[in-house]
C-alpha cells in the first residue's frame, strides 16, 4: 500500500477532475536514459510520466477514492502509438483521465454511456501529424488493475513492465470494418497545425519510443494494417 505520506498527497486529489489537474502538472517524461515504465509510486518520486505512467497513477489515485482502478487501451495502425485512459464511471456515464504531452487525447467528462462512445470521442482527434491519416483501430474493456494486485503494481520500487504486457493480451474490438478504413477522410491542415500544440517542447531528435506493447505488436500491424 501506499505511505501514509503519499495517501496525504493523493487525499488532497479526491475528484476525476482534481486528478487530471495532479496528472496534468506532472512533467513529460520523454525517457531519455531509456525505456520505463514506472509505477504511480515511483511517478510520484519523480514527478513525470508518459501515458502509460500516468494512466496507472490515476487508476491507482481514482481507487484511493472508491473508484476502481481501471484501464481502457486504444490500438492503432503500425505506424502510430497506443494510448491508455484511466476510465472511471460516475452517475451512470463513462469519463476518463489521461496523460498526454500534446493538445489532444486528454481528459473526457463522464457523459458517455458505454466504454465504445467513449472511444470514439478520442477517433476524430487521433491522427499523424505527418500525413493526417486517422490511425484509432481497435479498443479493450476496462481492464481492471486490482487483478494484478499480486504483482505489487502500484508501489513497486521497479520497472512494471507486466502492465502493458498484460494490456497486450486482452482482447480488442475493432472500431470500424475495411471499407470504413478505406474511405477516412485525412485530417485537414487546420487540424494537423492544432495536434502539433504540445505543454512541453519535445527534446532535440526526441523520437516516441516503442513500449514493450508496441514492440509486440508492430510486426503484425505491419501486415494487417
Amino acid at each position: 500500500m501506499f505511505s501514509d505520506e503519499e495517501l496525504k498527497l493523493i487525499k488532497k486529489f479526491n475528484t476525476p477532475s482534481k486528478i487530471q489537474e495532479f496528472i496534468n502538472g506532472l512533467k513529460t517524461n520523454f525517457e531519455e536514459k531509456g525505456e520505463t515504465c514506472q509505477s504511480p509510486r515511483q511517478v510520484l518520486k519523480s514527478g513525470k510520466a508518459h501515458c502509460m505512467e500516468g494512466a496507472m497513477l490515476a487508476a491507482a489515485m481514482l481507487r484511493v477514492h472508491g473508484f476502481k482502478p481501471l484501464l481502457v487501451d486504444l490500438e492503432t495502425t503500425y505506424d502510430d502509438y497506443d494510448h491508455v485512459l484511466a476510465v472511471f464511471k460516475k452517475h451512470g456515464y463513462w469519463g476518463a483521465i489521461t496523460k498526454t504531452n500534446h493538445a489532444v487525447l486528454r481528459y473526457r467528462e463522464p457523459v458517455y454511456r458505454t466504454i465504445r462512445e467513449l472511444v470514439m470521442s478520442y477517433f476524430h482527434e487521433y491522427f499523424l501529424n505527418s500525413s493526417g491519416k486517422k490511425t484509432l483501430r481497435k479498443y479493450s474493456n476496462p481492464i481492471d488493475l486490482s487483478k494484478l494486485d499480486k504483482f505489487n503494481w502500484m508501489t513497486s520500487e521497479e520497472g512494471v513492465w507486466f502492465v502493458p504486457n498484460h494490456l497486450c493480451k486482452v482482447k480488442h474490438f475493432p472500431i470500424m470494418s475495411r471499407k470504413q478504413i478505406k474511405g477516412l477522410r485525412k485530417a485537414d491542415k487546420v487540424e494537423i497545425e492544432a495536434g502539433k500544440l504540445v505543454d512541453e517542447p519535445e527534446p532535440e531528435g526526441f523520437s516516441e519510443p516503442l513500449h514493450a506493447k508496441r514492440k509486440v505488436l508492430k510486426l503484425v500491424k505491419s501486415i494487417i494494417s
